[in-house]
């Protein structure tokens, strides 16, 4: 599981990385701004990845419960999420795109940036699931 703030952008996207991968991942956020960013649909539209069906929802901690690993990936969700007891907890500091300034071209490479390197961490994460789990 995913967890930002707003659970708008990063998670989301996040999120469809790992689905994309094969994996069965949600998002959520700590204070769900309602709406996906269209923005994060754009930019993961490029890399073929369709979001455009995510919502946006508050952190279901039952659910979150049940998961292998619940990560971060801002601040404030970091510093909001309750401790979730025999879960994985891995934080990744990402900035937010959506409090980026400009021009539209200016604010699209600021989602872009952020979600190549969401892609990096999430390939990378479940890689070293899979080299673990091979390891046992």
């Amino acid at each position: 599981m995913f967890v930002c703030s707003g659970n708008s952008c990063r998670s989301q996207i996040a999120e469809g990385f790992a689905r994309a991968s094969g994996v069965e991942a949600y998002s959520a956020g700590t204070d769900p701004a309602g709406y996906v960013h269209p923005l994060a649909v754009r930019v993961m539209a490029e890399e073929g990845i369709d979001i455009s069906r995510h919502t946006s929802k508050r952190l279901d901690l039952n659910l979150a419960q049940t998961m292998d690993a619940v990560v971060t990936v801002c601040g404030e969700a970091d510093q909001t999420c309750p401790v979730i007891s025999h879960v994985n907890r891995v934080h990744w500091p990402i900035p937010d795109p959506a409090k980026a300034t400009g021009t539209q071209e200016e604010i699209l490479s600021v989602f872009r940036a952020v979600r190549d390197d969401i892609a990096r961490r999430v390939n990378e994460f479940l890689e070293g699931r899979t080299a673990n789990r091979g390891s046992k």
